[in-house]
């Protein structure tokens, strides 16, 4: 059973890198339940990255690094916060905070939706914020995802975009936070590196399965799609 939950969990981070986002939290949450909170982001760091490099080779063209240069530094420090205080930090209130901030930004999107507002945030408060909070939430539990989302679908980005775009910068700042998983927090290891690369082959199927489903999704769906999954997962994260 543990096996199933876990090559599950590695086909879905394969459609999740693959564009169909808002899944991400699923993942987390299964791998956590078989390995531990703390341990299961060391697992799921290097399979994050082997994902990432077939995203950016695949979207590459698509990638807006405007929109990257404005949220990395952000990132970049909110993980080293992480660093510091994730050993420290309660999960329990960390996925209560997390929860309740992704809700209530999937809230404000649908409200923004819905007026049909084509206003497109600008301020660096609302960028480096979003980039902060994504950077303290990859490091601490690998869910930056709903974040990254939210922003991305703020800047009414079209659906390559937004993955391509999504898939640089997430590729960056994962390979940035390996070093500290494996020398500070010590959660990756040849053992677990020894478990990628026996799941390599389901991160692999899923990517191709997702980028064909989402060549079929249009825009306006893509968009209704991703917050609609968001808003489950931070309702699960919520209860869990």
């Amino acid at each position: 059973m543990q096996w199933t939950a876990i090559c599950f969990a590695v086909f879905l981070l394969g459609l999740s890198k693959s564009g169909i986002k808002g899944i991400g939290i699923i993942i987390v949450v299964i791998l956590a339940f078989v390995f531990g909170e703390k341990t299961s982001t060391g697992i799921l760091l290097p399979l994050l990255i082997f994902a990432d490099i077939f995203a950016v080779i695949y979207y590459n063209k698509h990638a807006q690094w405007h929109y990257i240069k404005k949220l990395l530094p952000a990132m970049v420090i909110g993980v080293l916060v992480g660093v510091w205080v994730g050993n420290d930090i309660s999960e329990a209130l960390f996925k209560r905070i997390m929860a309740i901030i992704i809700i209530g930004s999937v809230f404000i999107m649908f409200y923004m939706e819905n007026r049909k507002s084509a206003t497109i945030p600008t301020s660096k408060w609302f960028s480096n914020s979003a980039g902060f909070l994504a950077g303290f939430t990859t490091m601490v539990g690998n869910l930056a995802g709903p974040v990254s989302d939210i922003y991305f679908l703020a800047m009414r980005m079209p659906k390559n975009e937004f993955i391509g775009t999504a898939a640089w910068l997430f590729f960056i700042i994962n390979v940035f936070k390996l070093p500290f998983h494996i020398f500070i927090w010590e959660t990756v290891s040849f053992e677990t590196l020894v478990l990628n690369s026996v799941l390599i082959p389901m991160v692999i199927l899923g990517f191709f399965l997702g980028a064909y489903i989402v060549k079929l999704i249009s825009n306006v769906n893509y968009r209704r799609f991703v917050l609609i999954v968001t808003a489950l997962g931070g309702i699960i994260m919520l209860f869990r």
